[in-house]
């Protein structure tokens, strides 16, 4: 990392902002470890897809399938909502499409964040016209405070306040991704 941004001691400075650690790497693991054993149960004798939403789900994505006790696919689509900001912009855009047929299949959706539940909205609309057999939400993170659409997450990782947050998949400004742990900006 540059000499601007430093990570020391749970806290990270990003120009004069500070971050700290709000779910560390140990949390992360534990808690994707129990939402792969939910699922497995949840699909046995079924063939899951998982379409994971790019970028951000990636490392959840990840870390998740190692934990699901069954065959299983994945696919990825692309959305964009947010850009190089802190908050939505309030539309979504498609920037890459699924590649796989989901018609009569399971699909898992993967998030890395359910904010204002938009793009979850947006996504189930989008699957639907393709005829799922049955549609399922995870997410690594869901601000419930935030939400303004109807939406469920079926698999949650863990409820965070509304607040910006960094590390493990998600960004600011496309930097931070591979940070191990979950960072919030400071007060």
């Amino acid at each position: 990392m540059d000499s601007e941004n430093k990570v020391n001691n749970k806290q990270i400075l990003v120009g004069h902002e500070k971050f700290v650690e709000m779910i560390s790497a140990e949390q992360i693991r534990a808690r994707i470890v129990e939402l792969g054993k939910q699922i497995t149960e949840d699909y046995k004798a079924k063939l899951p897809i998982f379409i994971s939403v790019l970028n951000g789900s990636f490392m959840f994505l990840s870390d998740l399938i190692k934990e699901v006790d069954l065959h299983c696919e994945i696919d990825f689509i692309k959305l964009s909502s947010y850009g190089d900001q802190k908050i939505s912009s309030g539309k979504v855009k498609t920037l890459k499409e699924l590649n796989a047929d989901i018609s009569e299949r399971h699909v898992i959706i993967v998030e890395d964040i359910v904010d204002t539940g938009l793009s979850i909205s947006y996504l189930e609309k989008l699957l639907k016209e393709h005829n799922p057999a049955s549609t399922k939400v995870a997410s690594l993170l869901v601000k419930p405070e935030s939400l303004k659409y109807d939406i469920k997450v079926d698999y949650v990782g863990f409820e965070i306040p509304n607040k910006f947050v960094i590390g493990y998949g998600l960004d600011y400004a496309q930097k931070y991704r591979n940070l191990s742990s979950i960072y919030v900006l400071s007060e």
